[in-house]
């Protein structure tokens, strides 16, 4: 062999030598579930929208939503508990004989977002 074929095989070599290939590893691949405080909270919220209270007031450090509907003032707190569970309470003031359920389709549409 010539010269010149060897420092072509040995420049080939060394160039293919420093290509790496990384494939992904074989598995299941997940987000990070969300917490229990943050399914809670979008629960929460979304079934007062869905019943088309206006929410004009969030404080996620309080665990405090707060909107309108109508004359009725809503509000919802949403707290994890000493035990890790998360406890979720609604609330309506004002004007509440104008939609004397509202209340309870909020409740409903919070325990369907949470599969119960």
């Amino acid at each position: 062999m010539s010269v010149r074929r060897l420092l072509a095989l040995g420049l080939v070599a060394s160039l293919t030598a420093g290509c790496t290939v990384y494939e992904v590893a074989p598995g299941v691949y997940a987000s990070a579930p969300v917490s229990t405080f943050d399914r809670s909270w979008s629960a929460a919220r979304d079934a007062m929208l869905e019943q088309g209270v206006r929410v004009t007031q969030e404080d996620r450090a309080k665990g405090m939503l707060r909107g309108t509907r109508d004359g009725i003032d809503v509000g919802a707190l949403v707290y994890t508990q000493a035990d890790g569970s998360v406890r979720v309470e609604f609330k309506t003031i004002g004007a509440t004989r104008v939609d004397p359920s509202l209340i309870e389709r909020i409740s409903a549409s919070y325990d369907q977002r949470m599969g119960r």
